[in-house]
């Protein structure tokens, strides 16, 4: 708790010195920064930005304050973030679902979990089959019943977990929609307090000193709904992908019950012979 404080008081005392430093100098070092590490095809045209001005986009960013480039710098980075999740998540599933379906289909032809090697299966389906196999070898003896409903209770404990790993960074997306605009917003609302506040200092009101300061201020409202309304998008793709993904996993735990099922009553019919060849001798 002392260190968040000490850390939020430092914040808000640079704060004023990090917005009263000058446009230019920032600007000189953005330049540089982009020629050392991207190259001249960005930094030439911010070079020609920052000197000569204008209304398009890359201008509007390298004529507004730090504050204010420092939002749309943060809302262009979490776009970028956003679709790397995205792209990162969409590879996860489609790799896992192809394991998945592979082990199902050798599950399926096996029809059984007596001496299934559980290297033939990947993935959710391996755990469950050795939960399953585990369950048996330690309930040897016990009524079937209580056999099938404790591993019914695992293979839902696995087929949660497998879900909700997959899930797992997804949240990223949602948090990007639900925030990049809001601090868009912010951003809108410093450019255009400054911008009041060049009309105070000037003494006018002409539209041409009052219009490029809004505007420059407004361009980060509509970089935080350029963030915000794709990330959206991708998370409800996501969340409908992964939700197919746990139907195919509760596919597979059905699998894994039929199988042991079936396991059982196999082992019933085999050990009924001899249980009865003992009632025999013992009435003899």
């Amino acid at each position: 708790m002392k260190f968040r404080a000490v850390l939020t008081t430092a914040i808000l005392a640079a704060l004023p010195q990090v917005a009263a430093a000058d446009t230019a100098s920032v600007n000189v070092a953005l330049v540089t920064f982009a020629d050392e590490w991207i190259g001249a095809a960005l930094s030439e045209p911010m070079r020609v930005a920052a000197q000569s001005g204008g209304h398009s986009p890359l201008a509007m960013f390298m004529g507004a304050d730090i504050v204010v480039k420092s939002v749309m710098f943060g809302l262009a980075l979490a776009s970028v973030l956003g679709w790397a999740v995205w792209a990162g998540k969409m590879l996860q599933v489609n790799v896992a679902n192809s394991r998945l379906r592979r082990s199902y289909r050798q599950l399926a032809r096996a029809g059984t979990l007596t001496g299934a090697s559980q290297k033939a299966y990947s993935g959710p389906v391996r755990v469950m089959v050795s939960a399953a196999q585990a369950e048996i070898d330690i309930s040897s003896g016990l009524g079937k019943d209580g056999v099938k409903e404790r591993v019914t209770s695992e293979l839902s404990r696995v087929e949660a977990g497998a879900a909700r790993s997959m899930q797992s960074g997804a949240m990223v997306l949602g948090s990007i929609g639900s925030t990049a605009p809001f601090i868009g917003l912010f951003g809108t609302v410093w450019g255009i307090m400054n911008s009041f506040i060049g009309i105070a200092e000037s003494g006018t009101t002409s539209l041409s000193v009052v219009a490029p300061g809004i505007a420059e201020a407004l361009l980060a409202t509509a970089i935080g709904l350029v963030a915000a309304i794709p990330a959206v998008l991708l998370y409800n793709h996501i969340t409908r992908v992964v939700s197919g993904y746990r139907a195919r996993i509760g596919d597979a735990a059905a699998l894994v019950e039929r199988c042991l099922s079936r396991d059982l009553d196999r082992r019933a019919e085999e050990t009924a012979p001899a249980r009865t060849t003992l009632r025999n001798l013992a009435a003899e």
